[in-house]
């Protein structure tokens, strides 16, 4: 399924969804809410990775390095139809160290 919704709620629930397999480590399950050619921020390297296959590896390469945790806490209609979303992060290290404790926005 790819989350194509056309009103705020159901995007909504899409990106809470996605955010929950995330947060659970479940690539495919995070993957079908994205479509096949989505750009994805790469937070932790910069820039973006386009793509499932792209995504798959970033997201691999980050999650043996770092433990991200990431939780929308807001939504805002956008004026040119897009949803912003913000989001607070939580990363650790490996050992659990806790390395960042931050909040970003941005919009789909």
């Amino acid at each position: 399924m790819t989350c194509e919704a056309q009103i705020s709620s159901e995007a909504q629930t899409c990106i809470e969804c996605l955010y929950t397999a995330f947060n659970a480590r479940d690539i495919d399950a995070a993957l079908s809410a994205l479509a096949p050619d989505v750009e994805w921020p790469n937070g932790w390297e910069g820039g973006y990775v386009r793509g499932h296959g792209a995504i798959r590896s970033y997201w691999t390469r980050q999650w043996a390095e770092i433990t991200p945790t990431v939780t929308p806490t807001g939504f805002a209609d956008e004026a040119d139809g897009r949803l912003a979303v913000t989001v607070r992060q939580v990363v650790h290290d490996r050992g659990g160290a806790l390395l960042a404790d931050r909040r970003s926005q941005g919009a789909t």
